[in-house]
């Protein structure tokens, strides 16, 4: 009946799930913050005659100084594409003093707001304006088309080509480790089927929700959401299928096994999923778009992970019954090969010194979170992709051959009974090389403002504030691509105080609930923001030395926090719950500590070897930002495993004894049973 259940919802929402890609955009504004002033620009242009602005920068370049052919040649192909496509004004030339490179500022607003008709002009002008070959002299003409227009395009084609490399890598990935854990022909199967089931589920419902409410859907969010249904789906699933094998050689029926089995695991699989779902639920209350998206999506990836495998995975494992285990069947009555394994050596080397090896794993975060410091500053947009497109050889050219000046014009946008007014004060802020006049509707009137500073600079900074406190009481907002950077940290500054303690205090109660305890909550709370320190220290000390990259995303931050305290916290609760049992059936925290440990030491480096690999996916995209995002949670992932959940808590436990558990009742001093006064004997008359 179940099985038939999964078969009716698979053929409901698959029509739906294909449609997913139909509805992501990767437009500035859905990765810009919902209330800032660029955030405006780009929401008001859109609604202007003609919709938004697509700016382009040709770029003509030769090594040595352009020739006359070479000049020729630019305006022939600049005239072709003002004559075949819709501009905002007739294009004009600016030289480089060198005289190396030539550049045309070009405009169009017939895309609108559709992504794929920016995309269609981009790719039409790079169809008309590219290198001539032959024997006319033109040979080692560089000719490429950059600004803000050109980079939206290779970004929005970056994240449409995600989708299938992203999901192949994660699931050969997932396999591979799978085999490896179980070491059987069939098992890995099952739970790699049901995660593949989850994942067509949570696109389905993704697109459900976009239709219904809106619910913003880019290519960031849902290869996340991805990652997350594969991640903590197989980690769940880890989890059952190791209690079910332990219950089969105690129950001999495998559905009466998977209930016992379920009704052990099932509190800790159920708190685990509810503590990843509610942190990403906490990005709702972020200002940035991507961060807001990416919230309600990742939540929908583990939901339906968690329903998989609470349902369909125990269904098809009682199906095939234990055969599905072969050649490591559990029999019935058999009892595990009694072997020391790793982790109870582990937990030993923490019982004889519980102190001494907490006081030194201390030590070894608060170190490794010093790297931190060492971060490369902000991520500028040339430096977003991990190869070189087109764009960014344009831009890159560009600040090489007008170090002098703006490249790229900043936009603001005054309310038209103010406008001429608005104009005149740009043009008199210091630093503003230019400023023309643009397009108006009834309400509103665009300005281009160009400034002497190169792009994304100190200097380009400073005028774009002062054009802000110039013109803020006209009214106006100032907006553009260097503008959308600055308001991208300010506000990941500001998500960071308002999300991250809604962040703790939701898992903190949630691990409260569970645990039936405060010390304990405290303590798995500590240990995974001190991973996520020492996980920013090591990506300090390897992004820019090592991996090259010139900046780090804005967003790296919070986002790295949300999902490792999360999903850190999901192995503290099986170890924690895990001792609970133990102490609940009898055995003192100390024992209780190391049988968890023993127990679920195995599991918990699976799930963990799992999780880090599919978020190390991510490390082997074209972006940046994901390949910072992925190491970081890979890195924290991995010291969660093997050295924060084997060593530090359990020593913190061993430590603190019955206090763990505080202020619950197994916090008290357990009394010996009272044994029973010896009664007086009863006095019997003699006959």
């Amino acid at each position: 009946m179940l099985l038939g259940l999964w078969v009716a919802v698979l053929a409901f929402a698959g029509p739906f799930a294909g449609k997913l890609g139909d509805v992501q955009r990767d437009r500035a504004v859905d990765y810009l913050p919902a209330n800032a002033d660029s955030t405006q620009v780009a929401k008001i242009q859109e609604k202007l005659p003609g919709g938004e602005t697509t700016e382009l920068v040709l770029v003509y370049h030769r090594d040595g100084g352009l020739s006359a052919a070479d000049r020729n040649t630019a305006a022939d192909q600049v005239a072709a594409v003002e004559r075949e496509l819709k501009l905002v004004a007739t294009p004009t030339g600016v030289a480089s003093k060198d005289g190396s490179t030539l550049m045309y500022p070009v405009a169009s607003t017939s895309p609108g707001t559709d992504e794929e008709k920016r995309d269609a002009f981009v790719n039409d002008v790079r169809d008309v304006v590219k290198a001539p070959e032959g024997p006319d002299g033109t040979d080692g003409l560089s000719v490429k088309v950059g600004g803000s227009g050109a980079l939206a395009t290779d970004a929005s084609e970056v994240y449409t080509s995600l989708d299938g490399p992203l999901l192949y890598t994660t699931v050969g990935v997932v396999a591979v480790l799978l085999i490896l854990i179980y070491r059987s022909p069939l098992l890995w199967l099952v739970p790699l089927a049901v995660a593949g089931v989850a994942n067509y589920l949570s696109m389905g419902v993704a697109y459900g929700l976009n239709q219904a409410f809106d619910t913003p859907i880019s290519g960031q969010s849902s290869g996340i959401m991805t990652i997350l249904v594969f991640g903590a789906g197989t980690d769940y699933a880890l989890l059952i299928v190791a209690r079910y094998r332990e219950e089969l050689r105690r129950v001999e029926r495998p559905y009466d096994a998977m209930r016992t089995a379920l009704r052990g695991c099932g509190p800790a699989v159920l708190a685990s999923s509810g503590t990843v779902a509610a942190g990403l639920f906490c990005l709702l209350a972020a200002d940035l778009n991507s961060s807001r998206g990416m919230g309600p999506l990742g939540a929908l990836g583990v939901l339906c992970a968690l329903v998989a495998m609470l349902t369909l995975l125990p269904a098809l494992l009682v199906l095939f019954g234990r055969r599905v285990f072969w050649p490591l069947v559990p029999a019935f009555g058999s009892e595990p090969k009694k072997r020391k394994s790793l982790f109870q050596s582990m937990g030993s080397s923490a019982g004889r010194r519980p102190l001494t090896v907490l006081a030194s794993g201390a030590i070894l975060l608060g170190a490794l979170a010093l790297g931190a410091f060492a971060l490369p500053g902000n991520l500028k947009q040339e430096d977003s992709f991990t190869s070189k497109p087109d764009s960014i050889a344009a831009m890159e050219t560009l600040a090489a051959a007008y170090p002098e000046r703006g490249t790229q014009p900043i936009s603001v946008i005054a309310p038209t009974d103010g406008a001429d007014r608005a104009l005149a004060d740009a043009r008199g802020v210091p630093g503003v090389d230019s400023a023309e006049r643009g397009r108006s509707s009834g309400r509103w009137t665009e300005i281009a403002v160009v400034a002497k500073a190169a792009p994304q600079t100190a200097a380009e900074t400073a005028t774009i504030e002062r054009l802000r406190d110039k013109l803020d009481p006209r009214g106006a907002y100032v907006g553009g691509p260097s503008a959308e950077q600055i308001d991208l940290k300010d506000t990941n500054r500001r998500d960071m105080w308002v999300v991250v303690p809604i962040v703790l205090a939701a898992v903190l109660l949630i691990l409260v609930a569970l645990l039936r305890s405060l010390i304990a909550p405290l303590l798995l709370l500590l240990a995974v923001v001190a991973v996520w320190g020492a996980s920013l220290g090591i990506a300090g000390l390897v992004f820019g030395p090592v991996f090259g990259f010139e900046g780090t995303d804005p967003g790296l931050g919070l986002l790295s926090f949300c999902f490792l305290v999360a999903l850190g916290v999901d192995y503290g609760i099986f170890l924690m719950h895990r001792m609970r049992e133990e102490c609940l059936a009898g055995a003192e925290t100390g024992p209780a500590a190391l049988t968890a440990l023993r127990t679920t030491g195995g599991v918990i480096a699976s799930a963990g070897l799992v999780l880090a690999a599919t978020f190390a996916v991510l490390t082997n995209m074209p972006l940046v930002q994901l390949v910072e995002l992925g190491f970081v949670i890979a890195v924290g992932v991995l010291l969660d495993t093997f050295l924060v959940r084997t060593y530090l808590v359990t020593s913190a436990s061993l430590a603190l004894g019955r206090k763990v558990w505080w202020p619950g009742p197994l916090s008290k001093e357990r009394r010996p049973p009272r044994e029973p006064e010896p009664s007086e004997p009863e006095l019997v008359r003699a006959p």
